[in-house]
């Protein structure tokens, strides 16, 4: 088996250490013959490091990498021209002290490059003044047209995501210097650009307006990312050993699998594996866990959880128009759609006419979410998320519904009301419940908790009779749970005994075999599970 390439974004590395690579340079070749400057877009750690790796091999002339790749007989023919390339990757700015230093960061990198290059640029302190020397010394050095690669473009400027001052700033900074990919057009063969998203306010696209977006274009989809078909063919192996580790079938793992991982999409129709997330399942051995997450993200979406109120909920099945997905808006001022949108923790769905949806991709990416959205529930309250999760773990092995309706009651007690009602009054129109806003409030907080444990859960699941609120699946022990709410004058109990009755009428628990069932009485004004029923340990609370 060939070794994984986890966290190796470089072309070159990859071919020549015999890592595994899956062949997209079908799409590369299509760009080059069809175009000359485009612009990319996908969340981090999906692959545009390598693509733009892979074009600078192309470009460089370098035949030997690409043996029986498609690009191959392209780099072969008798027409075929290497060029210069200036590869830039703005992963490399220095953010963390000030704009002087962001300024200091981008001359440092020109300055590489252009040693990389055997070019001399002046002593200015100006990134645009470097970049346009920059491109045109190269030109007049190799008597050629010019490629430029610029790696995540927006970088310094989504750093600032939080701080409007210094976004300002960056803005401008880099606003400055890709103005000069423009006023150097005549010395240029290529530019290909690729970042989050496509922020006008950085004044790429506005001074670059001949410059093809291609992230929503359907031809060029499979760019980036894992089809379930590439899955299938590069990595049988890898399949197959771990569904052995697993001692299941090596279906049952690919759709699992596909549970966790796929799911990206940027046309609303066809769906991605995340790349990242996928060498990591299989480099260790075949363990679910969130490993997209913790590779850039976490701090940025953390501060951003803590600075915006907004549930997991009220994002599914978001319809959207297609101008808010061609421009979703500034990273420092859009909306919680757009910038979750725009970090890969909501992907493309088709939508009811001929606009979208937006949706969580998948398992991995709506776990995360939940997890830091109950988190930063427990903080704002002091009160310890890791204590309740370990309390909420014990309940479910042991079987223990006291102990289980205790910890939601913990959990029930911090939702922060007043701050979610307008969410609620709009998952509630969009999707067109019946239910109040403090219900969806209840069974939504309830479900984000039980999804950041990291638990098998499903909400609204489909009998013959109708939907259960809550199915869940820990280790194979499954837990039925319906929820009502009884407000001013209601009787409690009887509330819990409807909920607990109707599990059974509605032949909820008909799939399962030794089901837990249990039926949740809150008491709106206490804003606490005072009454249950339950099919286990105790009869009736």
């Amino acid at each position: 088996m060939k070794k994984l390439p986890a966290g190796i974004q470089t072309f070159e590395t990859i071919i020549d250490d015999d890592y595994l690579y899956i062949d997209k340079t079908k799409y590369l070749v299509d760009l080059i013959e069809n175009g000359q400057i485009y612009f990319l877009a996908r969340p981090r750690r999906f692959g545009k490091s390598l693509t733009i790796t892979t074009l600078d091999a192309m470009f460089s002339g370098k035949k030997e990498l690409f043996k029986g790749l498609y690009a191959e007989k392209w780099m072969n023919r008798e027409d075929y021209q290497s060029y210069p390339v200036i590869r830039l990757s703005l992963n490399k700015v220095t953010t963390d002290s000030g704009i002087d230093a962001v300024k200091s960061s981008i001359v440092e990198l020109l300055a590489n490059t252009a040693l990389d290059l055997g070019i001399e640029l002046s002593r200015s302190d100006m990134p645009g003044m470097l970049l346009n020397e920059l491109i045109i010394n190269v030109y007049r050095k190799y008597n050629k047209k010019v490629v430029v690669l610029v790696d995540e473009y927006d970088k310094p400027y989504i750093d600032f995501v939080d701080d409007h001052e210094m976004a300002e700033k960056v803005r401008m900074s880099l606003a400055n210097l890709y103005v000069q990919i423009k006023a150097n057009d005549e010395y240029l063969r290529f530019v290909f650009m690729t970042g989050i998203s496509k922020f006008a306010r950085l004044g790429v696209f506005s001074k670059l307006n001949n410059m093809e977006d291609i992230s929503l274009n359907k031809r060029y989809t499979g760019i980036c990312g894992i089809t379930r078909e590439e899955l299938l063919v590069n990595f049988p192996d890898y399949i197959e050993l771990t569904a052995e580790n697993l001692k299941i079938t090596t279906r049952e793992l690919v759709d699992k699998m596909e549970i966790y991982y796929d799911g990206f999409s940027f046309d609303g129709e066809s769906k991605f594996y995340n790349p990242f997330s996928t060498l990591l399942f299989f480099k260790g051995g075949g363990s679910f866990e969130n490993f997209w997450f913790d590779s850039g993200t976490s701090q940025m979406m953390a501060t951003y959880i803590k600075n915006n109120n907004f549930t997991v909920e009220q994002f599914h099945n978001l319809q959207v128009s297609r101008d808010f997905v061609r421009n979703p808006g500034e990273m420092d001022c859009t909306p919680p759609e757009g910038f979750l949108y725009q970090n890969g923790f909501l992907s493309l769905r088709e939508g009811i006419t001929d606009d979208f949806s937006l949706d969580y991709p998948n398992k991995e990416v709506l776990d995360t979410l939940s997890r830091l959205t109950t988190q930063n529930l427990f903080e704002r309250t002091d009160q310890s998320w890791s204590l309740c999760l370990s309390d909420f773990q014990r309940a479910l092995l042991d079987g223990n519904t006291e102990k289980f309706v205790d910890v939601l009651n913990r959990l029930l007690a911090i939702i922060p009301h007043a701050d979610f009602d307008a969410a609620a009054r709009q998952n509630i129109n969009n999707n067109g419940y019946k239910i109040t806003t403090q219900e969806w409030l209840y069974r939504s907080t309830i479900l984000a908790f039980f999804q950041g444990c990291g638990l098998l859960v499903f909400g609204e699941m489909q009998s013959n009779k109708g939907r259960s609120d809550l199915i869940l699946n820990q280790k194979g022990r499954i837990w039925i749970i319906e929820i009502k709410v009884a407000y001013k004058d209601e009787d409690v109990k009887a509330k819990a005994e409807e909920a607990y009755t109707q599990i059974f009428e509605k032949n909820y628990n008909a799939p399962y075999l030794n089901a837990v069932c249990i039926g949740l009485a809150i008491d709106d004004e206490k804003r606490e599970i005072t009454e249950y029923k339950t099919n286990v340990e105790i009869e009736t609370k």
